[in-house]
């Protein structure tokens, strides 16, 4: 039989354990959580859908779909009022009090669907204890939205919440009760940055994003140690302003000229650990075709394929804390981590 090409780069020393280990790792998927997006619930039928769909791609995975309520009609209205770092605490000790998902060892996916997306990177971010493998977002605001969506004619929830913010964006009361006014991004025309009125009243994106002086380098750590970040933005979406909003790129307002993530100055002076993820070829713009969350099964299916499913081999190899292998392990851990075979 062959050896996989990471075994190659393996100390002698360590050869007796590998050969001792089940040929292909016939360990379980990861564990998967999904966090829906605006107007959606936790225990709609296109959620479980979607679990069937990972469970058909990954038999055995155990899925999660992230709730603020544990009523779905609840959680669909804390979709549009809130406070988000409320909601992330809640859902951070949620997750870490669940039975079924400490029954597995390690780590777990990730996967969010629009605002669902940029939830789950800000626990990522905050959520101690948690360790994510992948994390896959479709159409999500990773760098904030300039307008904010239109509602249908009867969506009363989503017609107050918009009408809330009109004008009043960065007021305490807003930035503490209107989900999508949280990640609500004005910016300087001039520098690019920030506004100044942003940066000030923020209650969740200026935060997530490292925008301001003082830098928390837990996220950027934690963004680092991911293995992959892949962001989907749809071809033709027009819910999402600016679209592009979805590879953290930033786009004139006026001039509607769009500057890529790769030049912006937050990658350049990597305060969120994106630069650093980029290096080690962890980071992952893809196109999704459609407009905003018009989702097939191919997309869907070949997403579960690449990025999730179970831990590789050479993950179990680098997990020496978790499985007791042995401090030999770290010597290796960099030059191992790029190698796959699944």
């Amino acid at each position: 039989m062959r050896c996989p090409a990471a075994l190659l780069f393996l100390p002698f020393s360590l050869l007796p354990f590998v050969s001792a280990l089940p040929t292909a790792i016939d360990a379980s998927p990861l564990p998967l959580l999904i966090w829906h997006g605006l107007g959606d619930r936790y225990d709609a039928e296109g959620l479980a859908q979607t679990a069937k769909l990972a469970q058909i791609v990954h038999p055995g995975t155990l899925v999660y779909n992230i709730r603020v309520d544990e009523d779905g009609s609840a959680d669909r209205t804390a979709t549009f009022l809130g406070n988000l770092t409320e909601q992330l605490d809640k859902v951070c000790k949620d997750i870490s009090s669940n039975a079924s998902l400490n029954k597995t060892v390690g780590r777990v996916d990730a996967l969010g669907f629009s605002q669902g997306g940029q939830f789950l990177r800000a626990l990522v971010q905050r959520c101690d204890g948690l360790e994510v493998r992948s994390l896959v977002t479709f159409g999500s605001q990773h760098n904030g939205i300039a307008e904010f969506q239109v509602c249908g004619a009867w969506d009363l929830v989503c017609r107050g919440a918009v009408g809330l913010v009109k004008g009043n964006a960065w007021t305490e009361f807003i930035q503490n009760k209107v989900v999508p006014a949280q990640y609500y991004r004005e910016v300087d025309q001039e520098t690019g940055l920030g506004s100044e009125a942003y940066l000030n009243n923020s209650n969740f994106l200026a935060d997530l994003n490292n925008e301001r002086a003082n830098k928390n380098d837990i996220y950027k750590k934690r963004i680092a140690s991911l293995d992959k970040f892949v962001m989907y933005v749809f071809e033709n979406d027009t819910t999402v302003i600016p679209k592009e909003s979805g590879w953290f790129a930033e786009v004139n307002a006026t001039t509607k000229r769009v500057t890529p993530l790769r030049e912006r100055t937050m990658y350049g002076e990597d305060w969120l650990g994106l630069k650093a993820l980029d290096e080690k070829n962890g980071l992952v713009f893809r196109t999704a075709p459609d407009a905003h969350m018009e989702l097939n099964d191919k997309v869907l299916s070949k997403a579960f394929r690449d990025f999730f499913g179970p831990e590789r081999a050479v993950d179990v190899l680098l997990n020496d804390e978790t499985r007791g292998i042995g401090k030999g392990i770290g010597k290796v851990q960099q030059r191992l981590r790029w190698h796959q075979w699944w």
